[in-house]
């Protein structure tokens, strides 16, 4: 941490920067660029059935000396990869968990009895792996992701609150504010492999829920907030108009509004053989492609319809020539934090600025991304110059955050109530695909924003009906397999409710935000059936 940070967060809280000394220097090299052409082999040969898992590994030795024998051996006959790699590698080990499933438990109960299975801890963090160090304790979303992420940990946050988990509210703030602080912006998760993107931009709605729930006041987040906003809005003051640099486009009237982005435009270090596969089915150029399903993956939405030329390839993704609905609402969040926190410390000119920005942001919305023959928030391809053609449940984030007009609200209520509303919650997307952000998926981030957001503008019926859609959805499949999953498929009937597919890898069980989200909601509707939920029952 600089000497300039530090004095800023003084300056901001009033005291002392956390203390972050025994956090050890963190080495930014990506397995890719460590291992070089060893990754590509054992990539491209499907080492490991995962293409997350070689990424994951841990050296047993120093990386160097392991590429001094790789190069000496790998010509010579007989030599086997597999073999090598088991010999200079181990998995990731997970902490014990010392967790036994209890079929008695409720469904609140099961929730909080998978925190500490969740919870990782600094002195976990092996050396020379790919893990990046962080200062203080994490809660993680299970199954293949051991790692903290962004935008999952906000709706994680929620259970954690209702959990009475405050301690690791805490240290989760601490920690996303030391990712500022170190390298400028937050990380898609705390691995090397994610440092060249982000992922949606909540941070600015953790700060609430922090003061809300007294973990921290919101003005001491105030100067990484500053900074985030400055790593999303980078290169935009030198744009003219119709052209775009990293997160953000000029518009042909001069309005900025952003897009997903990845400084990279090389295969994914976690996905490599997928994305290498994907390319070599495009007649675009590699690099277009692999920077393509990059800012993708930073969406959060990997991979999803919404992204793509054709619905069913992959390959024609274009998400950096795409301007999303949520994306931009929560940049107009974070413009709205920093104005309110500023004023409250006294900074009126940075206040009226940023008052300014999320003013212009409103008006860029209302012409691009607002869909007057659906009546609902849209998506806008800003190469073509076309509002995208079918509705996501993005188009919720608008309300969540407060930006939509009461006459936008309630037609857009309308709009997901006919065309994404489902038996057992909302759907992603209007589009059926193989892809996982889409039909028939539902998702627990999308079930909140949508839930809350309908709330907040008086549409309490239906928002407290898709809360119950979702809370039945979930108990079913706990009463039947026991777990809570990251995904689930909404059929027409709810007895009939499964962890959901598509993607590049199987269901993942755990899982940090549907936990969170579902026991903020068992929480806020007690009289739900679900909070009755036992498994087998």
């Amino acid at each position: 941490m600089s000497m300039t940070i530090a004095a800023d967060n003084m300056l901001a809280t009033g005291g002392a920067a956390p203390d972050v000394a025994h956090v050890a220097p963190s080495d930014v090299l990506t397995p890719a660029d460590r291992y070089q052409e060893l990754f590509v082999a054992v990539q491209m040969g499907r080492v490991f059935d995962d293409s997350k898992s070689f990424p994951d590994c841990v050296p047993c030795v120093d990386p160097v000396e392991i590429m001094r024998r790789y190069r000496a051996d790998h010509r010579l006959p007989g030599f086997d990869l597999k073999n090598f790699v088991t010999r200079h590698f181990a998995r990731e080990s997970v902490p014990a968990e010392h967790y036994v499933a209890d079929t008695q438990q409720s469904l609140a109960a099961h929730i909080d009895s998978l925190w500490p299975v969740l919870r990782r801890e600094p002195r976990h963090h092996p050396a020379n792996s790919s893990l990046l160090p962080l200062p203080y304790d994490y809660v993680v979303p299970g199954g293949r992701f051991s790692e903290m992420y962004y935008w999952d940990s906000y709706f994680t946050m929620l259970g954690l609150a209702e959990s009475g988990r405050r301690h690791l509210l805490t240290s989760m703030a601490d920690n996303f504010a030391f990712l500022v602080d170190h390298y400028g912006h937050i990380p898609n998760g705390n691995r090397t492999y994610y440092l060249s993107r982000s992922q949606p931009p909540v941070f600015a709605m953790m700060v609430d829920l922090f003061e809300t729930h007294g973990v921290q006041p919101a003005i001491r987040y105030l100067p990484q907030l500053k900074r985030e906003y400055a790593y999303w809005m980078e290169c935009a003051e030198d744009l003219a108009p119709g052209e775009a640099a990293r997160h953000v486009v000029r518009l042909p009237d001069g309005a900025l509004l952003n897009r997903y982005w990845d400084e990279r435009d090389t295969p994914r270090d976690e996905g490599y053989l997928e994305d290498v596969d994907t390319a070599a089915r495009s007649a675009r150029e590699r690099g277009e492609v692999y920077r393509d399903l990059r800012a993708g993956a930073e969406s959060g939405w990997d991979f999803s319809s919404r992204w793509l030329a054709d619905p069913s390839d992959l390959s024609t993704i274009r998400t950096t020539s795409i301007l999303p609905i949520d994306l931009n609402s929560f940049l107009y969040k974070l413009e709205t934090q920093i104005e309110k926190l500023a004023r409250a410390h006294g900074d009126a000119a940075t206040a009226d600025a940023f008052a300014s920005r999320a003013a212009s942001r409103r008006r860029a919305i209302d012409r691009y991304l607002w869909s007057e023959k659906d009546g609902a928030f849209v998506d806008y391809d800003w190469r073509l110059g076309v509002q995208r053609e079918g509705l996501s449940a993005a188009l919720a984030v608008p309300l969540y955050v407060g930006l939509a007009s009461h006459e936008q609200a309630h037609r857009a209520a309308r709009a997901l109530e006919s065309r994404l509303l489902a038996a057992g919650g909302v759907r992603t997307t209007e589009q059926a695909s193989r892809q996982q952000w889409d039909q028939p998926n539902g998702w627990a981030p999308l079930q909140w924003m949508a839930t809350r957001g309908l709330i907040r503008y008086g549409e309490q019926a239906l928002g407290r009906e898709i809360a119950h859609r979702w809370l039945a959805t979930v108990a079913a499949v706990y009463e039947r397999e026991f777990k809570l999953v990251e995904k689930y498929s909404l059929h027409r009937d709810i007895d009939a409710a499964s962890g959901g597919g598509g993607g590049e890898y199987p269901l993942q069980d755990g899982f940090g935000w549907t936990n969170g989200v579902v026991r903020k909601l068992l929480d806020e509707h007690p009289e739900h059936e679900a909070n009755s939920s036992r498994a087998g029952s």
